[in-house]
């Protein structure tokens, strides 16, 4: 990415935390979100933007619909802010990173424990 597709990515990151929480009505989208990233292509005619819910597979669907919903009112907010010369279009994703990294933690955690048993059984099995 070019400084300017990192700089135009922060600002649209920006604009869409504070526009989601506080401007859509939709009751859909409500809850926990959090923009975690956005990602725009070279021409900057298309921005990915990655969002985290906390919830259940029922929320999620929920807001990803309210979102897919609002993705209009969302475009138009950052192209008045921006005022590029092209309105942006936008593209909501939703980012499961912290769920994966949750879940290889407790993977790892599970690994650790059986590995701590099976020390034990060793020198158990060693002091006989």
């Amino acid at each position: 990415m070019t400084r300017r597709t990192d700089r135009v990515a922060a600002a649209i990151r920006r604009i869409a935390s504070e526009i989601i929480p506080n401007d859509i009505k939709d009751p859909r989208v409500k809850g926990f979100i959090t923009i975690t990233k956005a990602e725009v292509t070279p021409d900057l005619k298309l921005a990915k933007i990655y969002y985290s819910v906390i919830g259940d597979d029922k929320e999620k669907k929920l807001i990803a619909q309210g979102l897919k919903s609002a993705k209009g009112f969302v475009r138009m907010r950052i192209a008045d802010e921006l005022k590029l010369r092209c309105a942006t279009d936008v593209m909501f994703k939703i980012d499961e990173t912290a769920e994966t990294k949750g879940r290889i933690e407790e993977i790892l955690n599970k690994l650790r424990e059986e590995k701590g048993q099976n020390g034990d059984n060793r020198e158990n099995n060693q002091g006989s």
